[in-house]
């Protein structure tokens, strides 16, 4: 299966929505502390007379890069979030000395995540160490919106994939938050965990289903209607859950990535919800996606400075 060895130390990889080939991978020096980034647009080759992963091209940030998003709407943009506090838009489209196309700066802290709106596909959220949330479209200089309720860093922000109006928020206050852009607040606050969560996703096939990863290594799965208690917590990782994923293509299946160095896909309707544990890296695993396009397709990318890509249930370090 394809390897990529980046540069900098790995943070977030997302597949295209347009090219069942391609990913593009976030990248930090240093650990994210402090130092550059760099931005990788990879391909996948399916020539063997090709390196099965060849780097289409990259772009230079003077700080690092937390996470990455595709526009659903242009197959040629990205949205990087940034560890000075910005927002940069990069077009594929045009070479690297003509991009950032547009840098937008008004988070005061770390910018962790950005998700692009998948069903109005216009608009994109970025969530922040500033403890907020913006909301931007492509067209304005200036955020549409700010959404300021967490007490402390949003570590993540992602949109429900049937709703255009409705996203949720994970903060290291201990708390995800459901928010319509049409209301004034947030319409439902979960206190989801003990400790700080890092990640939640919304169920590709069920919209009131939402996932949230946390500190205390544990994963939840919650139903929006009923949040009093989780549908199910899956327990199997042996330090912080860094990112969940729910899968494009079967309802019960979701991934995770932990800083125990491993990923983890379960099923988790089932009572032995883990369908795999995948312990190829090295050092913490910070970036999990399943591909759209192409069913069982995963990618994982680490603090060791490498990308993985690998069909679900084989071994990702089989050549």
């Amino acid at each position: 299966m394809p390897v990529f060895k980046t540069p900098f130390n790995g943070y977030s990889v997302r597949f295209s929505p347009f090219y069942e080939n391609r990913l593009a991978v976030a990248t930090s020096q240093n650990f994210g502390i402090l130092g550059n980034g760099r931005l990788h647009v990879l391909d996948l080759s399916r020539d063997p007379s090709l390196p099965p992963i060849t780097e289409l091209t990259s772009f230079d940030t003077a700080d690092g890069v937390y996470d990455l998003a595709w526009s659903e709407s242009h197959d040629s943009l990205l949205v990087a979030a940034v560890a000075d506090g910005s927002v940069k838009l990069y077009d594929l489209a045009l070479p690297p000395t003509s991009n950032p196309i547009r840098s937008f700066h008004e988070h005061t802290r770390e910018t962790h995540s950005a998700d692009y709106n998948p069903v109005r596909r216009d608009s994109f959220l970025s969530s922040s160490w500033d403890d907020t949330v913006k909301l931007w479209t492509l067209d304005r200089p200036t955020s549409v919106r700010t959404f300021k309720e967490h007490a402390y860093c949003v570590y993540s922000a992602v949109w429900n994939p049937r709703h255009a109006d409705v996203f949720a928020s994970a903060s290291g206050d201990c708390t995800v938050r459901i928010w319509d852009v049409r209301e004034p607040g947030s319409t439902m606050i979960l206190a989801a965990h003990d400790f700080e969560i890092l990640s939640c996703d919304w169920n590709k096939y069920d919209d009131c289903v939402i996932a949230t990863g946390s500190v205390d290594k544990s994963i939840k799965v919650w139903d929006v209607r009923n949040y009093r208690v989780p549908i199910t917590v899956l327990n199997g990782h042996g330090y912080a859950v860094r990112k969940v994923k729910f899968s494009p293509h079967m309802r019960n299946l979701m991934v995770s990535c932990s800083y125990d160095m491993t990923v983890c896909a379960w099923d988790f309707m089932v009572e032995d919800a883990l369908v795999s544990r995948y312990d190829h890296h090295t050092e913490f695993a910070v970036g999990v996606d399943m591909s759209v396009l192409v069913e069982g397709l995963m990618a994982s990318t680490g603090w060791d400075e490498l990308v993985y890509v690998w069909q679900h249930g084989t071994d990702p370090r089989a050549s």
